[in-house]
């Protein structure tokens, strides 16, 4: 059902980084007649193309750019672009910042249920034993040994999953894509940076299934393992060409192909996957951004699919009175 989650998950996830991975953009081989039937999807949405953005009321002004979660030399020239701009700001949001970092880091080592079993049957036993072989296969080239693998929540595996094997080895060194430059900047010109959401989220996002859709989404997850350069190429190169929308329309596209489902059931996954890692969070997170702008200039920094979208946070901030412009990167 949720066959498109696990690359969607790149844009929300920090993981990462994916310089030394292959992968061929999978718009390339697609039929011109193809790209122009999702891009008429995109066109319908509002704020649909575009990372950079300013929104003004009054004396407020708030700058926001839509980040991609994983490493990429493509970032430094964004950063270049938009250092002034941080450093000019009187405060810098961010998904999760420093002190949330460390408090998430703290809270996985008090607490190892929330991402492992502690009792109970083990993962081996909640699934069958064709699953189990091939998760365990995938897990165990990120680095993650059977035994291991037993004990993790099925949501935690998926979130590893996303992961491209060619990527796990670059985890120690990795910089955390746009959002953690963004935060060095700050650091540097002094601006305090603030989270717009608390550190435990993360382990919420998919309390809107139950255990067997997570299962079910490992699942579907596989189904795409050999081509898992592929999505994370397609991605790199949409978010940087600010069209991030235009791949959930392809992650769209690619479930309606799931045996056993109608395009009702797979449009009405979509939505529930939306709704809970997407719009519920923008809506949270707009009071956060209001009050920081009603103290001076502030500049935001999340996943780019926050952005476009009725419930995005460009519309929502259009709602409450802010005018909404484009800003070029160069």
């Amino acid at each position: 059902m949720f066959r498109f989650a696990a690359a969607v998950l790149a844009f929300l996830i920090a993981t990462p980084a994916l310089a030394e991975c292959g992968g061929e953009n999978l718009f390339e081989s697609m039929a011109a007649a193809e790209r122009q039937a999702l891009e008429a999807k995109t066109k319908a949405v509002p704020f649909a193309k575009g990372n950079y953005w300013r929104a003004t009321r009054g004396d407020e002004v708030i700058t926001l750019i839509g980040t991609y979660h994983f490493d990429d030399p493509r970032h430094q020239a964004t950063l270049d672009a938009t250092r002034p701009v941080i450093a000019a700001a009187q405060t810098v949001l961010v998904e999760a910042g420093p002190e949330e970092e460390k408090a998430l880091l703290a809270m996985m080592a008090r607490d190892p249920s929330i991402m492992m079993f502690t009792e109970g049957p083990s993962l081996m036993e909640r699934v069958s034993p064709d699953l189990w072989t091939r998760m365990s296969t995938a897990l165990a080239q990120r680095g993650i040994p059977g035994f291991m693998a037993a004990k993790l929540k099925p949501w935690y595996v998926n979130v590893l999953l996303a992961i491209p094997p060619c990527a796990v080895a670059q985890m120690q060194n990795t910089e955390g894509g746009l959002d953690g430059m963004v935060m060095d900047a700050a650091a540097a010109a002094g601006v305090p940076v603030k989270a717009l959401e608390p550190f435990d989220t993360v382990f919420k996002l998919f309390g809107f299934m139950s255990e067997q859709e997570q299962i079910d989404l490992i699942e579907s997850t596989l189904s795409m393992e050999n081509r898992s350069e592929d999505f994370s190429a397609t991605l790199a190169d949409s978010y940087f060409a600010g069209e991030s929308l235009l791949v959930w329309e392809l992650m769209r596209e690619i479930s309606y192909q799931t045996p056993g489902q109608t395009r009702e059931e797979i449009d009405l996954a979509f939505a529930r996957m939306e709704d809970a890692l997407m719009v519920n969070r923008n809506r949270a997170w707009i009071p956060v951004i209001e009050a920081a702008a009603g103290e001076g200039p502030v500049f935001v920094a999340f996943g780019a699919l926050h952005l476009p979208g009725r419930d995005g946070v460009l519309a929502l901030l259009e709602a409450r009175g802010f005018a909404i412009e484009p800003v070029a990167l160069n």
